[in-house]
């Protein structure tokens, strides 16, 4: 079923309901149009039985004059006819077969009785009253029927319906076409918000400042934020894009020169020696390569949809198992202690995973030494969980504490194979859960201090 539009579903959901009311009007004015025009013609009907009953106790019962029936018929419309009837059931006068009475009939109440019968196969409307008649020649109750054809009666009502009808059908009709140019009018501010948004682009997402109706406030406030999170969200990754070109360039215009040194060797010591600054220069190349595209990995996996509860306590100590097995060939000690009550997560294990990896290769490139040791704890508490790195390297300078979670910042230890993405990874994922890396002052070494929520309510959807 093809769905309507806006202003479709407005005028049927105004227009069909006033076409029922109306309908429904209609009925009853014409119910009661037809109720009144029986009542008259009922009332109408009596005073001329009463008329015909007085004029033949007048004329000692002879029938009714020519002229008095055609003026009762021009009054009435259609033919009056009547039939007068003695005490004892006794003829009078007027017309020998009357419609029969119905069963129920109570004449004894000095009552007129009005119901609908049939008379030489026509549809009538009769009354029969019962009338005590002081006279000597047929004093006593005396029975008058009066009945009458319903042609007139007929075509009044339905006079009545066709008034009704178009009546009621002009109005609908009225109704409609305001109701089409009302809702065409009152429509024209979400038109208008329609092609302020249409005119947004990826270079254009200035917020909407045109007035709009109340009811539509909200969805500008909305827009507004999206065209906000998104400009944001483009010029982050503009920034990121600029600073990963300029990034890798370097290390490709490195591995170009150097393999081109290598060509122009004297001698196999020197090609050697210009191989391994090659070997050198493409790690180099290949961990930048591979931490930008964990970077974005993060950012492509901030949606709350990838949450789910996760035991944080096996995957920090699976990882961390694992970074201890490759640094015993350094004679490096790497330990894990666990405090509180251990309890599930809500959080992206992917995500975690990633953090723990940058953690701890950040660890071993510049805080372990040959003999050094790496001090692992993950403290569970009420608000949260909190794991902590502690090594016994040369340290963080107070005046970059700071900065280390910068992309791109790096400190000079004297090594040449870091790019900055590590720790800004490890802070990405942080903020995606709703916590916060932190790097705190350590009399040695470096520490660095993640703190996590059981439930990731207050999740960022965008790093």
């Amino acid at each position: 079923m093809k769905r309507l539009s806006l202003r479709a579903r407005l005028f049927l959901l105004l227009i069909v309901p006033l076409c029922l009311v109306s309908a429904a009007a209609a009925v009853a004015r014409y119910v009661a149009a037809e109720q009144m025009s029986q009542r008259l013609y009922d009332d109408t009907l009596l005073v001329v039985a009463l008329t015909i009953s007085r004029d033949v106790v007048l004329s000692e019962g002879d029938i009714l004059t020519e002229s008095l029936l055609e003026e009762l018929t021009d009054a009435l419309g259609d033919p009056v006819f009547y039939r007068i009837t003695g005490p004892e059931g006794s003829f009078v006068t007027g017309y020998s077969d009357p419609p029969k009475l119905p069963a129920d009939a109570d004449l004894n109440a000095a009552k007129p009785f009005f119901f609908d019968s049939v008379s030489l196969g026509v549809p009538v409307r009769a009354v029969a009253l019962r009338e005590f008649i002081s006279e000597p020649q047929f004093g006593g109750w005396v029975t008058v029927e009066v009945w009458q054809n319903v042609t007139q009666r007929a075509g009044l009502s339905k006079q009545l319906l066709g008034q009704s009808l178009l009546l009621l059908g002009t109005l609908v009709a009225t109704a409609a076409l305001i109701l089409w140019f009302g809702i065409q009018l009152g429509l024209k501010p979400l038109l208008d918000l329609r092609e302020a948004i249409s005119l947004r682009s990826a270079d254009d997402l200035h917020p909407i400042r045109r007035w709009v109706p109340p009811e539509l406030r909200p969805l500008v406030d909305t827009s507004n934020s999206l065209f906000r999170r998104l400009a944001d969200a483009f010029s982050i990754r503009d920034a990121f894009i600029s600073d990963a070109a300029h990034q890798i360039r370097n290390p490709i215009a490195a591995i170009q020169s150097q393999a081109e040194a290598a060509q122009t060797a004297h001698s196999e010591p020197e090609l050697r020696q210009r191989i391994a600054d090659v070997a050198a220069s493409a790690r180099a190349a290949g961990r930048l390569t591979n931490q930008l595209l964990s970077m974005e990995r993060v950012r492509g996996r901030s949606l709350k949809s990838y949450f789910q509860p996760v035991d944080l306590e096996e995957i920090v100590a699976n990882r961390v198992r694992s970074f201890a097995e490759g640094q015993l060939r350094r004679d490096v000690g790497v330990s894990l202690t666990i405090t509180g009550s251990p309890q599930p997560v809500i959080c992206d294990q992917v995500m975690i995973e990633e953090l723990l990896v940058n953690l701890l290769d950040n660890a071993s490139a510049y805080g372990l030494k040959p003999g050094g040791t790496l001090e692992v704890t993950l403290a569970y508490s009420e608000e949260g969980v909190e794991l902590s790195l502690q090594d016994d390297g040369p340290g963080i300078p107070d005046a970059y504490i700071d900065r280390v979670f910068d992309r791109f910042f790096r400190i000079e230890h004297g090594h040449d194979s870091g790019c900055g993405l590590g720790l800004s990874i490890v802070a990405d994922v942080a903020t995606a859960h709703g916590g916060k890396a932190r790097c705190l002052p350590s009399q040695r070494g470096a520490r660095f201090v993640i703190c996590l929520p059981f439930k990731a309510a207050s999740v960022s959807n965008r790093l």
